[in-house]
């Protein structure tokens, strides 16, 4: 499930491995949308747990680049 938190955030919540990677993948498509407006910021992927993550338009990462994080 994606759902959306604000402007440039995503958080997934995945109820099996086996859809991980295409709800992951299917909210960084749609982080990139929001990336590709500015052209300044690239795409944060962070592990917030076993089953949950957030997507984030990001400062912290450069244009162009996805990068990921884990903060469990």
């Amino acid at each position: 499930m994606i759902e959306t938190t604000s402007d440039h955030t995503l958080r997934v919540t995945v109820n099996d491995k086996a859809n991980m990677d295409d709800e992951i993948s299917a909210a960084v498509d749609m982080a990139r949308e929001n990336a590709m407006k500015d052209r300044r910021r690239g795409i944060l992927v962070t592990r917030e747990g076993l089953a949950s993550f957030t997507v984030a338009v990001s400062d912290e990462v450069p244009y162009g680049i996805t990068q990921e994080k884990y903060a469990c």
